[in-house]
């Protein structure tokens, strides 16, 4: 038996103990090709980011605790991995968005750098659990993040990257789905809402709750009748971006919220000019998820395709107004055409000059290890699309066999 013949080693055999290929639930290998494919995606991303000027950053997989946990970086405090650093006796914990991280590198690493600042990065996160949207628990990111600067120009500038970058990896029928976090918070805080209802509210916002809604705005007496009406009408008035922002702006919003809702149409103007194709719908009242931010947010979807793409919005990296988004490679594989088979040669013993001068040429190149018979069936068997006959590269489909 040659080496051409032998069973792979990475294979194992069939006796092998069951349980040395299990993994932890939501963890999982990826093979050829689609390994070759993720980091192919990954790199056409950061290729668009790129261009309009975003550095690469590289964070650790691991920080100190109270590091990766501070700031915006506190709500995924249940959703992070921790161990104990044996050499400082400090805890640790393995990132569970890389988003927290660029905002320390801005705020402590470039400090002095010119703003505003715009960094990208690309790797691996881990969350303790997943959920019914996003099983997976080990997660690649791809982001960029806009640090510094706090204007309409800034948010659109961020979404319209986003989609770009999006369509150059293939990703089609895209939705982005706007909101702004705060103005509902800022009606209820100008409408005098006092907090226990305020939070019913938000609660029942979150639902989608009409009838919940109109619960509170019984309640005293019917003081909070007024703010109860206009929350329901905000609520049925998201829909597509014109639609939605024209009867918004026949509301009674207040100061706050009304300046929310001109920051918003001031952003999809300069989205729908930087990203024409995009299609925007506005969502009024959402705020699960979005926590953590300060202006306009957004969400990435896709037609047919689980899951959320990415997401984004204003937050501040620690005092500095800025914006970002995250893109899911899990999500936006789903979402591109499947791999394809890499076209592979064999070439045989003896034709290593051959074999130089075709990877030279561009062509993926297995060298023969041993001599063989029939090079045509070791080149099937290896998984070769072509195979070095008679002087030529010869496709494997076009001999017999």
């Amino acid at each position: 038996m040659t080496d051409e013949t032998r069973p792979s080693p990475i294979h194992p055999p069939l006796g092998a103990a069951a349980d040395t290929a299990l993994l932890p639930a939501g963890l999982h290998d990826v093979l050829p090709p689609e390994a070759a494919h993720e980091a192919a995606v990954t790199g056409r991303l950061m290729s668009v980011i790129a261009a309009h000027g975003y550095a690469r950053v590289k964070p650790p997989l691991i920080e100190f605790e109270d590091s990766l946990l501070s700031g915006t970086g506190a709500g995924l405090s249940k959703d992070t991995f921790r161990l104990m650093d044996p050499i400082s006796q400090r805890m640790m914990g393995v990132r569970a968005d890389m988003t927290v991280q660029i905002a320390r590198i801005a705020r402590d690493r470039l400090g002095n750098a010119a703003r505003p600042l715009r960094l990208s990065y690309a790797g691996q996160t881990l969350r303790v659990k997943g959920d019914q949207l996003r099983p997976e628990r080990q997660v690649a990111q791809v982001g960029a993040e806009l640090i510094g600067v706090d204007v309409a120009n800034a948010d659109a500038e961020i979404v319209a990257l986003a989609f770009e970058a999006l369509r150059a990896v293939g990703v089609e029928r895209l939705t982005i789905d706007l909101t702004v976090p705060t103005l509902v918070a800022a009606l209820l805080r100008e409408r005098g809402v006092e907090n226990g209802a305020a939070e019913r509210l938000r609660l029942a916002l979150d639902r989608k709750d009409a009838a919940a809604i109109d619960a509170v705005g019984a309640e005293a007496e019917g003081r909070y009748r007024a703010v109860t009406d206009t929350l329901k009408a905000l609520l049925l008035a998201g829909g597509p971006a014109k639609r939605a922002l024209d009867l918004a702006s026949r509301l009674a919003l207040g100061p706050s919220a009304s300046l929310e809702s001109e920051r918003l149409a001031q952003v999809v103007g300069r989205i729908a000019a930087l990203a024409p194709a995009a299609k925007l719908t506005i969502d009024w009242v959402e705020h699960r998820g979005y926590e953590y931010h300060t202006g306009i947010a957004f969400t990435v979807f896709a037609r047919g395709v689980r899951g959320e793409l990415g997401r984004g919005g204003r937050y501040l990296a620690g005092t500095e107004p800025s914006t970002g988004f995250t893109l899911y490679l899990d999500s936006i594989l789903r979402a591109v055409p499947p791999a394809a088979e890499p076209a592979l040669a064999y070439v045989p013993l003896g034709e290593e000059a051959t074999a130089a001068r075709l990877r030279a040429e561009g062509w993926a190149v297995v060298g023969g290890l041993m001599p063989v018979v029939d090079p045509a069936r070791t080149a099937r068997r290896l998984g070769c699309s072509h195979v070095w006959r008679d002087g030529a590269v010869v496709a494997l489909q076009d001999i017999p066999g």
